[in-house]
């Protein structure tokens, strides 16, 4: 059955291994049939500034914003591409994440101060690229982005199955080796969004 996949990628540099991760993701949703909303959000000038405006759940969304939240509606799963960069993502992504997954879209609030989901989308995969070592990064920071996008975006917003994959060192690695993550990452793909 054919569904609606957002694949999100955020790195200002369109030759990146982040693109080529992404790429790879949107070929095989549409080889297994299922649509793709595509957006890469440095070459689309992706605004991250969170207006006074938008700050009320009720408030209007601006125009060029609208979009995105459509999509994100509209969307049966997640495909988040992007560096690791100070244990977070670039600011870009994390603008769309405060002006996409929006109070009153993404998730509201109960009378009694609880969090409801509301996204209907199942499923989301975050790819991220790292240049430190996995032992190195555990033993000074733990893996922040891990809670980051399960717990406080995806899950919070009603997505329940999140999978992540970090492809790392990217900055020592050989074509060999991107060529077997991109493989890997095709397979992640393909298993949490089956034809």
């Amino acid at each position: 059955m054919q569904k609606k996949i957002s694949v999100i990628v955020a790195h200002p540099n369109p030759k990146s291994f982040n693109h080529a991760i992404a790429g790879q993701a949107a070929a095989t949703l549409r080889q297994l049939g299922h649509a793709v909303f595509y957006h890469d959000l440095y070459r689309e000038k992706f605004d991250p500034l969170f207006g006074v405006g938008e700050l009320q759940s009720s408030g209007p969304i601006p125009r060029a914003i609208g979009l995105y939240c459509r999509e994100a509606l509209e969307s049966d799963g997640f495909v988040v591409v992007h560096p690791n960069w100070w244990a977070q993502p670039p600011a870009v992504l994390k603008g769309w994440v405060d002006r996409v997954l929006r109070q009153g879209l993404a998730y509201r609030f109960t009378d009694e101060g609880k969090v409801v989901g509301l996204l209907k989308a199942p499923t989301a995969v975050v790819f991220n690229t790292a240049n430190t070592p996995e032992e190195a990064e555990r033993e000074m920071f733990g893996d922040p982005l891990d809670g980051l996008w399960k717990k406080c975006i995806f899950e919070f917003c009603g997505v329940k199955n999140v999978h992540r994959e970090v492809y790392r060192p990217v900055i020592v690695s050989s074509a060999i080796q991107r060529a077997q993550w991109l493989a890997s990452a095709r397979e992640v793909v393909a298993a949490c969004f089956p034809a």
